[in-house]
């Protein structure tokens, strides 16, 4: 009866430390703007390891031999929804051959913006400013941005590297969908017909210009942000699916975005090829 019990408490203290951010807890109203809205203004991070790779993973050695232990891999439990990610057969056999070649194909190492989701949950905070209209995001990386339509429903007027999201408040959660993103061309592995393709995390996850993202925010207490992405894509996924996990907001005294323009680091990387011998 006692060992009974103590499974009990166990598998109790399991789910509730496993809770998606804010299950279980006390519906929470954020205080408001001048607008009335929830506010999640304020600077916010993700600190997880869900920007090397989204699903459940172990320690790794990294990308670079000569940087020994620097950039090895962390393990994570991956932040997939009953994952894993449900790729179509033909797709789960592209993204190892991404994951193989992510050195010289991840957009993140050639400083290209880095789209959504993925800007969320990189290594570098997020800036959320709510106006009385739109909402804009800014992340550290790439001085990437982006603007939330609120209340609209306007398609994308064009593919773009950070697509185009229109969002509305759905009582404490702040909904956003989002199309109209642009890949990049897989050189490497263009003769196998792949293009359009952007990476989701530095492990080869991908996705094509046929992405929809719906993202749903909600602020959980003072310092937490609830954060989940349903990501389809029906050129590469069976089904729709879904990360979930929590932002943490910054408090550091006078905090502010760095200026991190990596573009002046690429250059000889992207176009040293080009460049005339001396």
């Amino acid at each position: 009866m006692k060992a009974t019990l103590a499974l009990a408490l166990v598998a109790g203290c399991l789910l509730f430390a496993f809770a998606r951010p804010g299950e279980g807890q006390a519906a929470y109203r954020a205080p408001r703007t001048a607008a009335g809205q929830p506010d999640l203004n304020g600077f916010w991070q993700a600190l997880n390891t869900a920007h090397w790779d989204l699903e459940a993973h172990e320690a790794a050695p990294g990308p670079v031999a000569q940087l020994g232990a620097a950039y090895a891999v962390p393990p994570g439990p991956g932040v997939v929804i009953g994952g894993p990610i449900p790729y179509k057969p033909e797709a789960l056999a592209l993204k190892k051959k991404y994951a193989a070649n992510a050195l010289r194909e991840d957009a993140e190492i050639k400083c290209y913006l880095p789209g959504v989701p993925r800007m969320m949950y990189m290594p570098y905070p997020v800036q959320i400013v709510q106006s009385n209209s739109d909402i804009l995001m800014l992340s550290e990386f790439a001085t990437a941005q982006r603007t939330i339509n609120m209340n609209s429903t306007t398609a994308p007027p064009t593919d773009t590297w950070m697509g185009w999201s229109n969002g509305k408040w759905d009582g404490e959660t702040l909904v956003i969908d989002s199309r109209g993103f642009m890949g990049s061309t897989i050189g490497a592995l263009d003769a196998e017909g792949a293009i359009n393709v952007r990476f989701l995390d530095r492990a080869g996850n991908y996705h094509t210009d046929g992405l929809h993202v719906v993202e749903r925010i909600r602020r959980t207490d003072r310092d937490h942000l609830s954060y989940e992405a349903t990501i389809e894509d029906p050129n590469v996924y069976t089904r729709p699916w879904t990360i979930s996990m929590p932002l943490y907001r910054r408090v550091e005294p006078n905090m502010e975005l760095g200026e991190y323009k990596c573009e002046d680091f690429v250059g000889d990387l992207l176009y040293g090829k080009y460049q005339k011998a001396n």
